[in-house]
């Protein structure tokens, strides 16, 4: 198998509990809470030892909340590699409200990175062979430029590496001019990028394959939340709808998407083979609660139903 690194900036302490009731002004009483290590490349990482697989994570943390996330990866057994940064890690939280099965999710902006801190990462990724995936997710800190994103996609080409970007904003825009391998967007990020308020069914697939023509991605592929996924590449264009099922959380949904994909990709799978695992890994991410990730019985059980699914090939999009 091909090695898989993970890159993320900007992680976190993902902390869920539950309630009896969100009321205002009230001490509410919580349940015993959840710690996990966040963060979406932490948490394709994750996701990915979950499924059998292995990758190293890369990522920066500081301050006590710093030491204890490292703790939490080192727990899990993930093969990891910190970047200590001097200000403290964030904590993000997660709670349900239990008499209307209502999630709040309350994310924190991080601490702020210097030039200093962030570069040792990209010196890491010079050193990568030929092949390896690098997946960079989640969002950028504050202080840190989205121009790091061509960066990464330069010393990506460089190192003949394929480049996976699950990101926001600028820093999707930065990646896409270096060219990246896939790009994986949700329909609002796919929507910002078109520059556009709204994108009407007919013009999803239009606008993943613009980048493709543009040559700024191999494959496109769209999540879009409880309907599957979008795969667009030269030669494809596909939905793989997700199995229908009870959704607690779709917290870590998308990063187990991400994760099925890549893992299959390394192993030698085609674009549409890895879109339909990761739909399965996507969608078992959401029979869990708070911020827990896929588990893999469930995604073999879902990805058969996937398999038993025909995808329909959007031919008129």
């Amino acid at each position: 198998m091909n090695q898989i690194i993970t890159i993320t900036f900007n992680p976190a302490i993902d902390k869920s509990t539950t309630i009896r009731s969100l009321l205002p002004e009230r001490k509410l009483a919580c349940t015993t809470p959840v710690f996990e290590p966040g963060g979406g490349g932490i948490n394709v990482a994750r996701a990915i030892k979950k499924l059998g697989g292995q990758a190293t994570a890369i990522y920066l943390s500081g301050g006590y909340t710093g030491k204890y996330l490292s703790q939490l990866i080192e727990k899990e057994g993930i093969l990891s590699i910190n970047i200590p940064i001097k200000e403290h890690t964030r904590e993000n939280l997660v709670v349900r409200d239990t008499s209307t099965n209502q999630q709040y999710r309350f994310g924190m902006p991080g601490p702020e990175v210097t030039e200093a801190e962030w570069k040792p990462c990209l010196d890491l990724l010079k050193k990568c062979t030929p092949d390896t995936f690098i997946i960079v997710s989640g969002s950028l800190p504050p202080g840190m430029p989205s121009s790091v994103m061509g960066e990464i996609a330069a010393i990506a080409k460089q190192q003949d590496a394929k480049l996976v970007v699950d990101s926001s904003g600028d820093a999707i825009k930065q990646a896409l001019k270096g060219g990246v391998y896939l790009l994986k967007p949700n329909l609002a990020e796919l929507t910002a990028l078109t520059g556009c308020d709204n994108l009407m069914e007919d013009e999803i697939a239009a606008a993943a394959r613009s980048i493709i023509r543009r040559r700024q991605s191999t494959a496109v592929v769209v999540s879009l939340g409880a309907s599957g996924a979008l795969l667009v590449t030269s030669d494809e264009q596909v939905l793989v709808p997700a199995p229908v099922v009870k959704s607690i959380s779709t917290v870590g949904a998308g990063d187990s998407m991400l994760a099925g994909m890549v893992l299959k990709l390394a192993n030698g799978a085609g674009f549409l083979s890895a879109t339909r695992y990761g739909v399965a890994c996507g969608t078992a991410a959401t029979l869990n609660p708070g911020t827990a990730l896929c588990r893999k019985e469930d995604v073999d059980k879902l990805y058969q139903l996937v398999l038993n699914n025909a995808a329909v090939t959007m031919s008129t999009w």
